[in-house]
């Protein structure tokens, strides 16, 4: 935990970025009865029936001190998904960073034996050096400011019937043009002297 609290106070930096990342799924929904327009004492009506067309997997990225994001959805949460991911992250979005700096959950995938077995070990290798690991604690998902972007796309972007993954794509996309576009660095308070305190529960007595 102290380690997560402590890598959020580090200075910026663009050699080592600071980057959290976390995953959700977002159900696929279709109507069964066209939509009822809303009209003069009629308001917008959908009926209550819905059609499933399986689970979208969401991955999503954000630098706490610029407030740059990343979203995508896909049909997967695989170790080869995250590596993909990952991949991508290091390569496209920050190609001159020396060494990312992530914040994430201990999820399995969430290993660089994904990246091994995903890539050539030569690959993985020149990726898992350009990783620094800090890895939120056991029921601690609450310290990865990812999990409140996260939070923030559900309640902004994702809370309606959407049917396809194409179109929840789209609508990620939207969000998060609009949200980059506005950035705001996120001011992370939270310090380690106020853990040993409000937390003093989560110590070994010694």
């Amino acid at each position: 935990m102290e380690d997560v609290i402590e890598t959020y106070h580090l200075p910026y930096d663009e050699r080592f970025p600071l980057v959290c990342m976390d995953e959700s799924c977002k159900q696929l929904v279709g109507e069964v009865a066209p939509e009822m327009a809303m009209a003069p004492g009629r308001p917008h009506r959908i009926d209550h029936e819905y059609v499933r067309h399986g689970v979208a997997e969401i991955f999503l990225e954000v630098e706490p001190l610029t407030g740059r994001r990343h979203v995508q959805a896909g049909e997967n949460r695989t170790r080869r998904d995250w590596a993909l991911f990952i991949r991508a992250m290091l390569d496209e979005r920050y190609p001159q960073a020396i060494k990312v700096r992530l914040v994430l959950d201990n999820l399995n995938t969430h290993t660089t034996a994904s990246l091994y077995e995903t890539f050539p070990p030569s690959e993985a290798r020149r990726l898992a050096e350009r990783l620094e690991f800090h890895y939120t604690p056991k029921h601690g998902s609450w310290l990865n400011v990812a999990e409140i972007e996260l939070s923030a796309l559900a309640s902004q972007c994702l809370d309606r019937r959407i049917a396809s993954l194409d179109l929840l794509n789209q609508e990620i996309n939207a969000w998060q043009v609009h949200r980059n576009n506005r950035p705001n660095a996120i001011d992370w308070q939270f310090t380690t002297s106020e853990a040993r305190i409000k937390l003093k529960r989560l110590y070994p007595n010694l």
